[in-house]
């Protein structure tokens, strides 16, 4: 199978190119306490269809260091109280902000909460120096995402005024199925 990589920027705050209004009133709050259950769930739930799977096999205590990390921020987007989406931050490194993970549960694909939530993410990403002691001012947010992820992903990150720098493309073995948010899921409704 062939894997294409797309590294994408932003080096001005200007750059952001706000997405049109969702359909339905979405809060986009951080996630300020480190919470490995929390976090998995969205993971999983977001990108079980995405072949999400590299932090698949961590445990508990892998998943808090990685949330407790100076600079890294979970923001989560909910419907009337349900989570439809996150966002996660690491702004780890000075000067940089890196969207490691991005996307919407499903059931809230196509109701513009995407680029809302992308918007909204931009801007705390611009904003994560004011949060965080170590954090120099922000020259740079950037992502990468591949053709395995969902199709509507490099569209969006482009008409949020994020600009292509890289590509690469590359020899990948994959399952011919994505590992679903949970065992047994695929295809059940309620």
């Amino acid at each position: 199978m062939e894997l294409t990589t797309w590294y994408l920027e932003q080096t001005a705050a200007a750059q952001i190119r706000p997405g049109r209004g969702p359909s339905e009133e979405v809060e986009v709050r951080r996630a300020e306490v480190p919470s490995p259950e929390l976090s998995r769930f969205l993971y999983t739930a977001v990108g079980g269809d995405w072949f999400w799977t590299d932090r698949l096999p961590w445990t508990w205590q892998q998943w808090h260091d990685w949330l407790a990390a100076p600079g890294v921020e979970t923001w989560m987007a909910s419907v009337r109280g349900t989570p439809a989406g996150y966002i996660e931050l690491d702004g780890r490194n000075p000067g940089e902000v890196e969207i490691a993970y991005f996307g919407l549960l499903p059931s809230f694909a196509g109701l513009g909460i995407g680029g809302h939530l992308l918007t909204e993410g931009l801007r705390r990403a611009w904003g994560l120096a004011e949060r965080w002691e170590h954090q120099t001012p922000i020259r740079r947010v950037w992502v990468h995402t591949c053709s395995l992820d969902g199709p509507a992903a490099l569209a969006n990150y482009r008409a949020r005024g994020m600009e292509l720098y890289r590509t690469e493309v590359t020899a990948r073995e994959d399952a011919a199925e994505t590992p679903g948010p949970w065992p047994g899921a695929r295809g059940v409704t309620a």
